[in-house]
Formats: C-alpha cells, sequence, structure tokens
C-alpha cells in the first residue's frame, strides 16, 4: 500500500473521532492493534500503538509514537483488519475482548480490501455496528454491549490466531504470514538445490514459519547453527516449534535462534552461509528493490568465502546486483517460473 493510499485509510479511521461520533478517551486509555504512522499522531498522540511488522513499527517509533507489547483493557480500540480472513477475524476478536463492556472498537479498510466483510464479521461480534465512508474507505464502529456480544464466536475467533498444522500435520504455521497454509513451492525448489555440505553458522533472511531453515538443519549435518531474521513477529512461535522438530528429526543440538528484524538494515553477525527466499511486494504492488536490499544484506554479513543460496521468481532481475556483489554467481535450477541461483565470495 502506498504512503498515500495508508494515509486515506488513516484518515478515515479517525474520522468517527474527528467528527465527534466517538469520544477520545484519556491518555492511556486508547490503542491502535496494527497501527501505522501517519499524520494522526500529531493530532492524536495519546494513543498507544502496537504493531508486529517491524519496518511498520519502527516507522512508528521514528515517528515519536508510544509503541508497546500487548496492553490492558482499553476504553478505545481501533484496529486496521489484515486482508487474511482468518487473521482479521482473530484481531476483530481481540479487538472486542480488550475493549470490554462499554469499550469502543473502531476498525477502517479500504473497499477493495475487505471492508463491506469486515463490518459484517464485527457485527456478528457485537451487534450493532455504524459506518462511514471517506477516500474510497470504510470506518466502523461500535459501543460494546456484553450482553449482545456472542461470546462463543468469539472464542472461536480469538483461537483463528493460533499456530496450526498444515501440509499433512508436518508444519505449524499461522493466518497471515506468508505462504502460511503450504509449503511455498518456490522455497521448495531452493530446499531441492541445496548442498549437503553447508556448514558452520548459517541464516534463513525472510524466514516465515522457517520452512528453509529447518531443511537446512535436517539435511546439512556440519550446521552447528541458525538464525531466523524474520519481519513479521507472529511467525516466531511456530518457527520455534518447527525449528525444534527439525533437531529432533536431525538427532542433534543445533542453536537456533529467532530474530525480529528488518533486513533491509543490515545485519550485525557474520556466517557462513546464508539461504533466502526473498520478499519482492508489499500488499499487492511488486517491489523488486525489496529483494535487491536482502542480497545486499546477504553479501555484507557472509564471510569471506560464504555462500549465498536464493529462490526468485525469473522475472526479477536480481542477476546484475549479485555480479555486483559476489565474485561467483550461477544459476543452478529453473522451474515453474522460479530460479536459484548460488552465489560464492562476496565482494568487499
Amino acid at each position: 500500500m502506498s504512503a498515500s493510499d495508508i494515509e486515506a485509510v488513516l484518515e478515515a479511521l479517525f474520522l468517527p473521532l474527528a467528527e465527534g461520533a466517538i469520544e477520545m478517551p484519556p491518555a492511556g486509555a486508547g490503542v491502535f492493534l496494527r497501527a501505522r504512522a501517519g499524520r494522526w499522531l500529531r493530532r492524536w498522540p495519546g494513543i498507544a500503538c502496537e504493531q508486529t511488522f517491524k519496518p511498520f513499527a519502527d516507522e512508528l517509533a521514528r515517528e515519536g509514537a508510544s509503541v508497546a507489547g500487548s496492553t490492558d483493557a482499553s476504553a478505545l480500540v481501533l484496529l486496521l483488519p489484515p486482508r487474511q480472513r482468518d487473521e482479521a477475524r482473530a484481531l476483530l476478536a481481540q479487538a472486542v475482548q480488550r475493549a470490554g463492556d462499554g469499550g469502543v472498537v473502531v476498525a477502517c479498510q479500504s473497499n477493495n480490501e475487505g471492508a463491506r466483510s469486515g463490518e459484517a464479521d464485527l457485527a456478528r461480534l457485537a451487534g450493532n455496528v455504524q459506518n462511514l465512508s471517506k477516500h474510497k474507505c470504510r470506518v466502523y464502529w461500535c459501543r460494546l454491549d456484553g450482553a449482545r456480544v456472542d461470546h462463543g464466536l468469539l472464542d472461536v475467533w480469538h483461537a483463528l490466531d493460533a499456530s496450526r498444522p498444515i501440509a499433512d500435520g508436518r508444519w505449524l504455521s499461522r493466518p497471515g504470514l506468508f505462504a502460511w497454509d503450504r509449503i511455498d513451492a518456490a522455497s521448495a525448489l531452493l530446499v531441492e538445490h541445496l548442498p549437503a555440505g553447508l556448514r558452520g553458522r548459517v541464516a534463513d533472511l525472510g524466514a516465515g514459519y522457517g520452512y528453509l531453515a529447518a531443511e537446512v538443519v535436517r539435511r546439512c549435518a556440519d550446521v552447528e547453527a541458525i538464525d531466523l531474521y524474520e519481519a513479521e513477529q507472529r511467525a516466531e512461535e511456530p518457527a520455534r516449534a518447527n525449528l525444534d522438530q527439525a533437531c529432533r528429526d536431525a538427532g542433534r543440538d543445533v542453536a537456533v535462534a529467532f530474530h525480529w528484524h528488518d533486513v533491509t538494515r543490515g545485519l550485525a553477525d557474520r556466517y557462513d552461509a546464508i539461504v533466502s527466499n526473498p520478499p519482492f511486494h508489499q500488499g499487492r504492488a511488486d517491489q523488486p528493490e525489496l529483494g535487491r536490499t536482502f542480497i545486499e544484506a546477504a553479501a555484507s554479513a557472509l564471510r569471506a568465502d560464504g555462500v549465498f543460496w536464493l529462490v526468485a521468481n525469473r522475472h526479477l532481475a536480481y542477476e546484475a546486483t549479485l555480479a555486483a556483489r559476489f565474485d561467483t554467481v550461477r544459476a543452478t535450477g529453473v522451474r515453474d517460473g522460479f530460479k536459484v541461483i548460488e552465489a560464492r565470495n562476496p565482494k568487499r
């Protein structure tokens, strides 16, 4: 979503407050789930922000927002529901639980990102819902009456955010993560091409629920430690479970660390090998520069004789960046629209 698009959503979200349909609670009594930075911070600075996506959390902090972990019950809970339906319903359920009897829940989505469905879901949970529209966005809200809340549905939807088995029960994942309900075809292709001889300390950039990292542990007996770097904090729980299982399957101890980190800001540690299926979009828009920054981060974090293995869509032109940062670059496989590339000996 572009900067202008997110500002439109944010302006619509705060419309009930701006027009007096909802009163602003005392400082510290409001929380914004999945918060985004924007002009609203200058007008409504007393609202605590929660954000599990590291680049957005960092942006909030830079703009002076109060970025907290999970806070207690709040008189006002604002949220931006995500596109994935189970994840969105779980977030609505969390908002209703946090607001409690007499609290207000306010949500906003653009019309082409599920606004009508979101409003209908909040109505199912909590009863009467009001709405306003602006900038092709819909803001919808309700003041909670405990007698009208569907507590059975609330429990069911709250549980939708829990880690769950996928791929015939072989993995744990969570709605809203990358390729959350399956084994990603590109990552599976990379695993097919990974050599068993990877050794030492390894990193997985954009680790998601831990598929690549777990397969490295299973297949590469000389790997002693693996660090998972992931921008979405909600991935940590299933990733740790999947890595624990991989270590049991391999019959050996491997030092595992999960880093809630924005890879585009570089890595502090050094590695013998790095694997990655780099992201190339946020929302619906392609952003191939994301993948290029992952390549730059990998090259800077590898030891002099290190190796970088990545998989990408065939149409993404990463080769020039790879050639500029590594002495040796070779394609090792192409299939189903994806390419696997090995890059060795980073240039300093």
